[in-house]
């Protein structure tokens, strides 16, 4: 049987919500692994993801310029559960992984995995940042290894990935996630003060 993106989103999405469910509004300004943004600013990244992947799914275009304000902002983790429904559906339309997307003009089954490695790894830091428990599923982690390392080049001259952290040992005994978050720039260590 062949593993759909859909299939593969819904998986990630059902690692990926209760970390969202377990952040607490006081949480919200603490820093997070992906230096740039707060949990806050994350959460709202996250948003802007997977709504704006729904669009990518149907080959419309796409604004990224302007990040939602919805963390902290009515029943918000709810949203993101509803947003989070709707991204998996988007991408079981038959179809939707098949030819280009749309004002990211690249091939729709890459674009799937990018949006599959923002809500897995996303949710990892969000999940260090917030003092929770998270693993992916493996089979979600070996597609987005695979996207990504052909992405990586691209991803860190536009400054969306950070240099590859060095693993300790040269990596022995590093895990295939350990892999992908190093691949992004991220430390696996990373623990919140």
């Amino acid at each position: 049987m062949t593993i759909t993106i859909s299939d593969l989103l819904r998986a990630a999405a059902e690692r990926a919500v209760p970390v969202v469910r377990g952040i607490t509004d006081d949480q919200l300004g603490d820093a997070t692994p992906c230096a740039e943004y707060d949990v806050r600013q994350l959460v709202d990244h996250l948003f802007q993801v997977v709504v704006n992947f729904q669009l990518l799914a149907a080959k419309k275009d796409t604004d990224f310029s302007a990040e939602p304000l919805r963390a902290g902002h009515g029943d918000w983790r709810e949203d993101f559960v509803r947003e989070t429904e709707a991204l998996v559906a988007a991408w079981a339309v038959p179809g939707a992984d098949q030819g280009v997307t749309g004002s990211m003009n690249m091939p729709a089954g890459l674009v799937g995995r990018m949006a599959l490695g923002d809500l897995t790894v996303h949710a990892w830091d969000l999940a260090r940042a917030t003092g929770q428990e998270f693993a992916p599923e493996p089979v979600v982690v070996r597609e987005v290894r695979t996207a990504f390392r052909e992405l990586a080049p691209t991803a860190r001259k536009m400054g969306v990935f950070g240099e590859e952290y060095p693993l300790p040992d040269g990596g022995a005994g590093a895990s295939d996630f350990d892999r992908l978050l190093v691949l992004t720039g991220r430390d696996p260590g990373w623990r919140r003060q």
